[in-house]
């Protein structure tokens, strides 16, 4: 279950640091699997195959409340919190196809498809805003 804070409460975080940690993590798994430093190859891939996805994630964690990132605007911040506690049907649908993956016309066309209350579904995207999550790559080694 996702956890809510106030972002006050908890310290912001960077995307970009968080995600050279996780290039690095790769980095090291890799060169662990073949038995020699692959070197910055691995980090290049790690950016090239997740970097995408980690974004949307973070950015998820960042409008339920759960981790406040810099790159995304603090008024966002625990924006769907209150629809997440209320149980909501339909944003558990959205949610689960947003995670793998699924754009927004995506998820429009199959509201529509099988009758949905396309308003709502397009209000619920209008604040989940995964949009917001397409970060251009930079590696920062802080």
């Amino acid at each position: 279950m996702i956890q809510m804070t106030n972002p006050s409460h908890q310290s912001i975080r960077s995307i970009y640091q968080a995600g050279v940690k996780e290039a690095l993590r790769h980095k090291w798994i890799e060169s662990q699997k073949r038995g020699y430093d692959v070197g910055i190859d691995a980090i290049h891939e790690w950016f090239d195959k997740y970097w995408r996805e980690y974004c949307r994630y973070r950015n998820l964690e960042h409008v339920c409340g759960s981790m406040c990132w810099d790159e995304f605007d603090v008024q966002r911040f625990g924006r769907i919190e209150e629809l997440l506690h209320s149980g909501d049907l339909l944003l558990d649908l959205i949610l689960e196809r947003v995670m793998v993956g699924w754009e927004n016309l995506q998820i429009l066309v199959w509201a529509h498809e099988w009758g949905m209350p396309v308003d709502r579904v397009l209000s619920i995207l209008t604040q989940l805003d995964i949009n917001s999550a397409r970060l251009t790559p930079r590696i920062e080694w802080a």
